[in-house]
């Protein structure tokens, strides 16, 4: 009964999600995101965890102020054509896309962010971190354009996720900060094209599962915890610590490549103080990636000790995590033969 309660919302989700993106009307589009709260919401609840109940609620309260907004801006958008003034017509549109960036967890939006997701299961969080950004960020997409408002929230992104996201020890506030700074980086490439967008969005997903899997499994969710647990597997150390450099976009890694045409792009637009601002910015991120990655690297790792039972364990999660590795590397490079 459980899993087809939850087979259910999971559906719903992502119909919902599907609704908002293929409207054609801004009134579809609002009730695909209302769909879409409305059955993410039991799926974050969970009676073992009394911490899922409170970030249920905050994000339901968050979620009610943006789609709130949403339709105030949908109702300004019906009188546009009596408006006169200039500043008056580009209102609606603004706060639409406040909006947006409020539904994302973006900045300067992005106060419920971390609160929420420092209650939710690991499982939960992906969702949170990946699925959940679809619909808000292609109807972004589909109502930006260059303007001092997006230059500011692209560096407010970058240097408030690197900032905040330093001294932290929770590992799912660190990925919050981290989904901050990549959302900076697929925002300027809205301005560029929809498939470099889409690319990065790809990378970045499917290294974020392979991170939030290996927590998941190893039931990691502080820095404290890495040496604890991990000490008996070097494995998991490595897979950990190559996905998170491909999180933070080193060179031979796959998380390199979007980020670099994102780069090439914004230069060959003569877009150079935004790009080199962003840069900088994001070496701030990095630091906090190589503080993750040394932490469970440089200590000492014993000889693997399985049972039968956590080795047939590690073995799934390898088994998914090679898969997902495939599946990205496929996907990159059937999106970069279209470029």
């Amino acid at each position: 009964m459980t899993k087809f309660y939850k087979l259910l919302f999971f559906s719903m989700l992502i119909s919902s999600t599907m609704i908002s993106i293929s409207s054609y009307s801004w009134m579809g589009m609002w009730i695909g995101l209302e769909i879409n709260v409305m059955s993410i919401i039991p799926m974050l609840v969970n009676q073992k965890n009394k911490a899922s109940s409170e970030s249920a609620i905050k994000y339901f309260f968050s979620q009610v102020i943006a789609s709130t907004a949403i339709m105030i801006s949908i109702i300004m958008l019906m009188w546009q054509s009596s408006l006169s003034s200039k500043l008056i017509k580009e209102l609606p549109a603004l706060i639409m896309n406040s909006s947006f960036l409020l539904k994302m967890g973006m900045t300067p939006f992005h106060f419920w962010f971390p609160e929420v997701l420092e209650g939710l299961s690991w499982w939960n969080s992906t969702i949170m971190l990946t699925w959940q950004k679809i619909a808000p960020m292609v109807l972004f997409m589909y109502n930006v354009e260059f303007s001092m408002f997006l230059m500011i929230v692209i560096v407010m992104s970058m240097f408030i996720s690197g900032f905040m996201a330093i001294n932290q020890i929770s590992l799912r506030k660190i990925l919050v900060y981290s989904s901050i700074n990549h959302m900076g980086w697929m925002l300027s490439s809205m301005l560029i094209s929809s498939t470099i967008w889409i690319m990065y969005f790809i990378v970045y997903s499917i290294t974020t599962i392979n991170i939030t899997s290996i927590l998941s499994f190893t039931n990691t969710f502080f820095m404290s915890q890495m040496v604890l647990i991990w000490n008996f597997n070097p494995m998991i150390k490595l897979f950990f610590s190559v996905n998170f450099m491909s999180l933070a976009g080193m060179p031979p890694l796959i998380g390199f490549l979007p980020k670099w045409l994102i780069i090439q792009m914004l230069t060959e637009s003569k877009l150079y103080l935004i790009a080199v601002i962003m840069v900088i910015m994001t070496m701030i991120m990095v630091y906090v990636y190589l503080m993750v990655i040394m932490s469970s690297m440089i200590y000492f790792t014993s000889p693997p000790t399985w049972n039968l039972p956590n080795q047939m364990k590690f073995k799934k999660l390898f088994s998914m995590m090679n898969f997902f590795m495939i599946v990205k590397m496929i996907l990159v490079t059937l999106i970069f033969n279209v470029i």
